[in-house]
């Protein structure tokens, strides 16, 4: 078995504050809602949990570092420390109790996911958005299949006895860890029948400046259950299209823009693409290569927000491999009147 302090990747003298956000981060990368159907995502988030709940209880650590995983089966008590609920770890720390929802994402509508609301079951869509789309706005139209109400009558599921959960326990060095997950059988509803599924179109509506890793919950437009009570909801997850020479980072937009050498020298302006059209930008006079100028106010609209980032553009200059006999003359002329100058600096690696 690895060592707690590895599977958190902190140091030994960890305090309870560096724990809690080592713990934080495994658990928001690996969290099952985030990664669904990936094994081995599960097992890191148990994995994570496990150590967490060693480390942050000072009886158990002190245990732990002095025998190692063989003294939490020890610990001088009977039947060592117990077992613990995955999910029970994991809301101690991001909140909840059973309904805050998972913090790895922002709800743009404020809303949360209750991981125990038994209903018919959430659908998770992944909606692909450029720039422009983004920028401005959009409603999108997407056709979902989901189960709807069909008027027959539903049975109580004889897997988890209309629960819609099965408790899982697994043996491991902290003792019994019991793992609840929804009922394969009825999917996590308590019952069967009663819907059949359909296809239909949503129109989603994508307000500006959302980003990859956002999402929106549209509630009761999942999975339908006999009754509205029951509806699941559809969970829209963004991801971010790649713009062909724009890079956002949070709310500011960056852009490379090549110029020729005769207007670094010399400056004046040069028109650039922004998300809202194009713009002049003005050049100072001998600008350095890779010297970056700032548009405020032309990046990324912030979300449910009026204002905008900012859009810095990386100037570099353009030597040119070959020139014109008269352009080769007049550069001569510049080079008698300037002189030739070398200067050396040291390399800083």
């Amino acid at each position: 078995m690895r060592d707690f302090y590895e599977i958190l990747n902190v140091d030994k003298n960890a305090s309870e504050q560096e724990l809690k956000k080592a713990y934080r981060k495994i658990a928001m990368k690996n969290h099952p809602d985030r990664n669904p159907g990936d094994k081995n995502a599960e097992s890191i988030f148990k994995e994570a949990a496990e150590a967490y709940s060693v480390l942050s209880d000072p009886q158990k650590r002190q245990q732990y570092d002095t025998f190692g995983h063989s003294g939490l089966n020890q610990g001088g008590q009977s039947g060592g420390f117990g077992g613990f609920n995955v999910e029970d770890i994991f809301n101690s720390v991001f909140g909840g109790g059973g309904g805050s929802g998972f913090g790895g994402f922002e709800d743009l509508f404020g809303g949360s996911r209750s991981r125990t609301r038994k209903t018919a079951g959430d659908l998770k869509l992944k909606l692909k958005l450029s720039l422009d789309e983004i920028y401005n706005g959009v409603t999108k139209k997407v056709r979902v299949k989901r189960k709807v109400r069909n008027g027959k009558e539903s049975i109580k599921c004889s897997k988890c006895q209309g629960s819609g959960e099965l408790r899982i326990v697994q043996r491991s060095m902290l003792g019994q860890i019991v793992n609840v997950q929804p009922c394969n059988n009825c999917s996590g509803i308590g019952y069967i029948g009663g819907t059949e599924l359909s296809s239909s179109t949503i129109e989603i509506d994508v307000p500006s400046g959302v980003s990859s890793g956002n999402y929106m919950t549209m509630k009761g437009k999942g999975n339908e259950g006999v009754d509205e009570s029951l509806d699941g909801n559809l969970i829209i997850y963004f991801e971010e299209i790649e713009h062909d020479f724009f890079t956002r980072n949070d709310n500011d937009i960056y852009l490379e823009s090549e110029i020729e050498y005769h207007q670094a020298i010399l400056g004046g302006s040069i028109e650039v693409p922004t998300l809202s059209g194009n713009v002049s930008l003005k050049i100072p006079k001998s600008v350095k290569n890779q010297q970056i100028l700032r548009l405020k106010g032309k990046g990324m609209k912030k979300i449910n927000g009026n204002s905008c980032g900012d859009q810095y553009i990386r100037v570099t200059i353009n030597i040119p491999k070959t020139i014109s006999r008269k352009s080769h003359d007049l550069l001569t002329e510049l080079s008698k009147e300037m002189g030739s100058r070398v200067s050396f600096k040291k390399i800083n690696e």
